[in-house]
């Protein structure tokens, strides 16, 4: 008895779940593309975009989510540092979507969709299949294939060539750098750790249909889209309502910033070569530090372009400053003297922060503003090894 009462629960759960994803919606339904405001932390600090499916008949209220992600899945973090993280498209009630966003103080607008009653059916069964276990998964990318771009993908893949999009209300005309830089202003370690991982290739114009891999931009652009159907074109938005308004900003306390840090290395380093100057020796720990955390560095930034599959960390130059080879170098300057051939190589390096200048200059990659102190710490120094490599070190 118990096992055949088992077993039909089982047949009602899935055969409910079956009738549910075929579920035909009424006239009344709709689809609108959500936008939320940026959070607190780093990675929010992007927005985040998503679809509502309304029929208030049926009592549906769905939101359908592809920014999210298992921290259990197996293997997550290996994958997320060699670039092949797994992104979901997650459901979830929008009731319990918005006490979220309201927690953490991210404000949220909706657009609702002006597409036929038979284009909203093809939505809501495009979605439903899509956030089955078994299409729900697809890598993540954050400029190519991300929570706002999927936006796009799904709009098109329903409406086609029904939709015209117009850039007309865009007049910049920025990098994907600085688009990732409107949105770290406040975030400065974080934005310098973006500059410091992301290569040359971000640092191309972008498109104007590139910028929509931001929330805010897809919103912009779906209010400036039309669609047209039987002959008659109209806009593609019908209403636009604010779901959760805009929270004032906190103001935080002091911050130690890389500028500031980089500033202060840049201070100690000038007085130590200073007095290392003046008492004709050279303080070992010193050159030991530098050389370690540059090339530290360095190992980190050429694993990110050449052992990962992550896009935009290709084409990296912050090896002309942070040198790889300056973590082996760094256990030789622990001698009291130095091999002949280490004041070519101290030249060589300077040769490379040089190159780093030159190619600041024309643009062809840009470097966090912070690191200008950091790199006359360095001109500081190998400057002083090259015409000092004879000297016997001393203790500090």
């Amino acid at each position: 008895m118990t096992r055949t009462f088992f077993t039909l629960l089982l047949v009602l759960f899935f055969g409910c779940n079956s009738i549910s994803s075929q579920q035909l919606l009424t006239k009344n339904a709709s689809i609108s593309a959500i936008t939320c405001g940026p959070g607190s932390q780093l990675f929010t600090s992007f927005g985040h975009s998503a679809f509502r499916v309304k029929d208030p008949v049926l009592g549906i209220d769905k939101i359908y989510n592809y920014g999210t992600f298992d921290f259990n899945a197996p293997n997550f973090y290996l994958n997320f540092a060699k670039g092949k993280l797994v992104y979901q498209l997650g459901t979830s009630d929008t009731g319990r979507f918005l006490r979220v966003y309201n927690y953490e103080k991210r404000w949220v607008k909706e657009q609702v969709l002006n597409i036929p009653t038979e284009k909203t059916q093809a939505f809501y069964n495009f979605l439903e299949n899509n956030a089955k276990p078994e299409n729900k998964d697809y890598y993540y990318d954050f400029f190519y294939d991300n929570c706002s771009t999927k936006l796009e993908e799904v709009i098109n893949t329903i409406l086609g060539s029904s939709i015209q999009y117009s850039n007309d209300h865009l007049k910049s005309n920025k990098t994907h750098r600085d688009l990732i830089a409107d949105y770290t202003q406040e975030h400065l370690w974080g934005k310098f750790g973006i500059d410091l991982a992301l290569g040359s290739v971000i640092d191309k114009r972008a498109t104007f249909d590139e910028y929509r891999f931001l929330p805010d931009y897809m919103m912009q652009a779906i209010a400036n889209t039309t669609i047209t159907n039987n002959g008659e074109t109209m806009p593609f938005v019908k209403k636009t309502q604010q779901l959760l308004h805009p929270f004032p900003k906190t103001t935080s306390g002091f911050e130690l910033t890389p500028l500031l840090l980089f500033s202060i290395i840049l201070l100690i380093v000038t007085l130590i070569t200073y007095r290392d100057f003046n008492k004709k020796k050279r303080t070992k720990l010193l050159d030991f530090l530098l050389f370690f955390g540059t090339g530290a560095i360095g190992v980190v930034v050429l694993l990110l372009w050449f052992a990962t599959d992550h896009t935009a960390t290709y084409k990296n130059l912050n090896f002309l400053w942070a040198f790889a080879p300056n973590l082996i170098i760094a256990f030789l300057l622990l001698k009291t003297t130095f091999k002949k051939w280490l004041k070519y190589y101290f030249l060589a390096i300077l040769l490379l922060l040089d190159t780093l200048l030159v190619i600041w200059f024309i643009d062809f990659q840009s470097f966090n503003t912070a690191l200008i102190p950091m790199i006359l710490a360095l001109y500081v120094r190998y400057i002083y090894l090259f015409f000092n490599s004879k000297l016997t070190t001393q203790n500090s």
